[in-house]
């Protein structure tokens, strides 16, 4: 980690977010649009889903440490929409290119958020209060679930597993 953040509580969780950072691209590594798309006879959230929502969750934490921009596929993955039946999402590509784009702006603003911030309450969803410091490490465990969801597909699809390599 290059960044020293202001807070202590926030060092291990921004190891993991680097982490996760080279594991996300790693993850979707030569898998092609058309497998992105694949679901193999079942209901589970396919590949170009679960990147979009990372990338939707990296811009939504973004949004609320003041960064104002949004993923270019916003509206398939905002206010929580799960995954739709018969939707093309984006070329992985496109994914990619937004999360390179907003993964250092995050780190930066993580590495600035001070105590004080983390422990600030909002209301997340109605009925539903909690701290930002909170939210950060559901944000941070949630992303290792999803890529290691993406890294299964990869196997499920043929593809050669998810590179841990060269960290």
């Amino acid at each position: 980690m290059k960044i020293k953040p202001t807070s202590s509580r926030m060092f291990s969780l921004l190891v993991l977010y680097d982490m996760q950072t080279l594991f996300f691209e790693r993850a979707l590594e030569k898998i092609s649009d058309e497998d992105a798309h694949k679901r193999l006879d079942t209901k589970a959230n396919h590949i170009a889903w679960l990147a979009g929502s990372l990338v939707q969750q990296r811009y939504e934490v973004a949004n609320l440490l003041g960064y104002t921009e949004k993923q270019q596929a916003e509206s398939l993955f905002k206010d929580g929409k799960g995954i739709q039946d018969n939707v093309q999402y984006p070329p992985l590509s496109q994914f990619l290119q937004d999360w390179n784009k907003i993964s250092p702006i995050l780190q930066e603003l993580l590495s600035k958020v001070t105590d004080e911030k983390l422990d600030e309450k909002f209301e997340m969803m109605q009925g539903m209060v909690m701290s930002h410091y909170e939210l950060i490490t559901f944000v941070i465990y949630r992303e290792a679930n999803c890529i290691g969801q993406i890294a299964l597909w990869r196997r499920l699809l043929g593809y050669d597993a998810l590179r841990y390599d060269d960290m």
